[in-house]
């Protein structure tokens, strides 16, 4: 029996630290599975292990490592700053000011944010390698077994192709690793463009969507998988960028087009309470196109599936700093949500979503606020005020014993509150009534229904609906409609602040990447 082994990259990053990124999900059997050169391509039943692998490997870094996040939160005006104390990381202020000098571009976190997707990318590329070898051991009268193989592949390409989307909307032109032949010449490689880059993704879920499963993904054979709904919104995410600003672009029917399949399903609702929508109640909710999946087990003690390692899990990264007398309400304390933030949402009377996005500190280290639930948040050292409501898991919902902030939470990525926004953003854009999708998502606000609603509101709901959250959508808002200068002012340079460098230790060993 044929056995594949992974290929291990070196050209590509040019140190080590994409090998320990790669190895450090190689080296391990995936989901308790054995490892790659142990298995036997023939035994159809281990078939999954590849994909979940996959899945692993975006839930446990490629995409909630901290560093990254805190790259795509900081140029958002829903954050004030990186860390608690100023000192810590200053290049992701200097981020934040759009300054796109030799000290950003030589910053460490810019490299392990590429490092991050493009790990993700090779990982889905060895996986689909590995897919093939199961093919070819299905009898060719198997259907069934054919669909699951073509399944299996469809779902881990919308996870290459997302990571694709994410590090375009950072970094720009970057290259497409479409294959596994790409890895042999990563020194080699060209930039594509934004444009070609969007059109892959699209290309891409044009494709998937044949054969992913029609239902939710809390109805799929494994729980949580991608399924063709899931392809439905990150193409349609795909083509509003590329639609930008133009509202006789084409892209705006494929928009269009692709949300209208997802509201005509029936399959997805908004999950009526948005409070808990980010806590454990609204795990895996009808609302969720896909989220990133974690549990400690139910168990007080014993192992946790988290996101991220050690201090960089995603939850006690943004959980509150300070001395909190003990609480299981603590953490890093990054990333704080900005008084600009608070004062929108104040101004448009959202109170639902300020309770359940902004949550406060106490006023001094010896003084405490307490949480819509009770907890009690005692003051920082830095005078922050804020910390991220979205993220925070009460007590009484964690499992007893366990003390880890946010433990046996999951992390939302795409919405159904996001179709329902980019559909009505197309239609106004199209010169039809907006009105019905829209004030779906204003109602489960708790706010007024409007009538003839306009670009301005669509995207205003658009940054009350996704404030402080982790995927940059406000900036990617602001770019797509040649918003930023006016938000960020003249800090802000058209044609140069849209995009941060690419890492120097990528140009260095691929000079294509100047």
């Amino acid at each position: 029996m044929k056995n594949l082994k992974y290929i291990l990259i070196s050209g590509f990053i040019g140190i080590a630290a994409l090998h320990s990124s790669c190895e450090k999900f190689l080296d391990k059997p995936l989901e308790n599975q054995q490892r790659s050169e142990e298995i036997d391509y023939s035994d159809l039943s281990l078939m999954y292990a590849p994909v979940s692998g996959v899945y692993r490997a975006a839930a446990d870094d490629n995409l909630v490592h901290w560093i990254d996040l805190s790259i795509r939160c900081m140029r958002d005006d829903d954050f004030q700053q990186a860390a608690p104390n100023p000192n810590d990381n200053p290049e992701l202020m200097g981020i934040k000011n759009f300054q796109n000098d030799v000290t950003i571009q030589s910053y460490w976190g810019l490299n392990q944010s590429w490092i991050s997707y493009y790990s993700l990318a090779i990982s889905v590329n060895n996986a689909l390698m590995e897919l093939d070898e199961f093919e070819k051991n299905i009898p060719s009268g198997n259907t069934e077994q054919l669909a699951l193989n073509r399944q299996y592949k469809a779902e881990v390409r919308f996870l290459r192709a997302y990571a694709h989307l994410l590090a375009s909307r950072i970094f720009g032109d970057v290259p497409i690793l479409s294959d596994s032949g790409d890895i042999a010449r990563l020194t080699t490689i060209g930039k594509s463009t934004v444009t070609q880059v969007r059109e892959f993704i699209i290309d891409e879920m044009n494709a998937c969507i044949l054969d992913l499963e029609d239902a939710r993904p809390n109805q799929s054979k494994h729980l949580g998988a991608v399924t063709k709904y899931s392809a439905l919104l990150l193409k349609a995410k795909a083509a509003a960028d590329l639609a930008a600003n133009n509202n006789s672009s084409p892209y705006w029917d494929q928009v269009l087009e692709a949300t209208d399949l997802i509201i005509d399903s029936e399959k997805f609702s908004l999950y009526g309470d948005y409070y808990n929508l980010f806590k454990r109640p609204g795990k895996l909710s009808n609302e969720s196109l896909f989220e990133l999946q974690y549990s400690d087990f139910g168990l007080a003690t014993g192992d946790i599936v988290r996101p991220g390692v050690d201090w960089g899990t995603f939850f006690r990264w943004q959980g509150p700093s300070g001395n909190q007398r003990g609480s299981a309400i603590s953490g890093a304390g990054w990333i704080p949500p900005s008084q600009n933030i608070v004062d929108f949402l104040n101004d448009r009377g959202d109170a639902l979503r300020l309770k359940t996005t902004i949550l406060e500190y106490g006023a001094s280290e010896d003084t405490y606020a307490e949480t819509p639930d009770g907890d009690r948040v005692y003051g920082n050292p830095f005078g922050i005020k804020y910390f991220n409501g979205k993220t925070y898991l009460p007590v009484d919902q964690m499992t007893e014993g366990r003390i880890e902030y946010g433990a046996n939470n999951n992390v939302r990525i795409l919405r159904y509150s996001d179709v329902l926004l980019l559909n009505a953003e197309a239609k106004v854009r199209k010169g039809q009534d907006g009105d019905a999708p829209f004030n779906l998502v204003r109602d489960r606000a708790d706010l007024e229904l409007l009538s003839n609603v306009t670009l301005e509101q669509i995207l205003d709901e658009r940054r009350a609906e996704f404030a402080c959250e982790w995927w940059g959508e406000r900036f990617n808002d602001l770019i797509r409609t040649g918003r930023a200068q006016q938000v960020f002012g003249s800090k802000f340079v058209p044609g140069q602040s849209e995009y941060v460098p690419i890492p120097q230790t990528q140009i260095d060993a691929n000079s294509n990447f100047r």
